[in-house]
């Protein structure tokens, strides 16, 4: 039986995550192996077989570990009671940090999304379907309720946000001028002006 945690109580699954996030991050997820990754977390193959199936499930959980924080999160925002705007502009500028938080993650997954066997593709394309559809139906509250304007259909408005939070890998960096709240707080505001009435 594997053993669940390191000397210094660090739970394997953890370590085996981190280890491949690393190593997905600096050699991408095609030239990284099974062996590298159980080396880098000091375990056996046999631990990392115990806990995940496949290098696969690894690349999956990288990323759906990242989307189930960020559907809680949306979840309190959508559910909080607080005027539609102010639930749509925090849930808006919470994606964005959680985003950058797990940068090596988003990266790796929009680079790696096509390695996933088909029944993960699936998974994951329904995992997002789900965030997205709870974000739209903020949009749509909106609009309803007249806070919105109509004008851009809800479903476009969704993929014009998430079209932005998707390519923060590709040009936000950490020593930059820009720190990730006022990132996430200009967006949010462009989002929030794009549907104002």
């Amino acid at each position: 039986m594997p053993r669940t945690t390191d000397g210094d109580g660090t739970p394997v699954p953890r370590r085996l995550l981190a280890a491949a996030t690393r190593l997905f991050a600096e050699r991408g997820y095609d030239r990284t192996s099974v062996q590298e990754i159980v080396e880098a977390a000091g375990v056996t193959k046999g631990a990392l077989y115990h806990y995940f199936g496949s290098k696969d499930d690894l690349l999956h959980e990288v990323y759906a570990r990242v989307l189930r924080v960020q559907q809680e999160r949306l979840d309190a925002f959508a559910d909080a009671d607080a005027p539609v705007e102010e639930r749509l502009r925090g849930a808006a500028a919470d994606v964005v940090v959680t985003t950058i938080d797990n940068l090596d993650d988003a990266a790796i997954f929009f680079r790696s999304m096509h390695h996933l066997s088909p029944e993960k593709n699936k998974q994951v394309r329904a995992e997002r379907r789900r965030y997205h559809e709870r974000f739209r139906a903020l949009i749509e509250e909106g609009q309803e309720a007249g806070v919105f304007s109509k004008a851009t259909p809800a479903d476009l408005v969704v993929d014009y946000h998430f079209g932005s939070v998707h390519h923060l890998s590709t040009w936000y960096r950490p020593d930059g001028p820009l720190p990730p709240q006022e990132v996430a707080d200009h967006l949010a505001d462009l989002l929030l002006r794009a549907l104002r009435p």
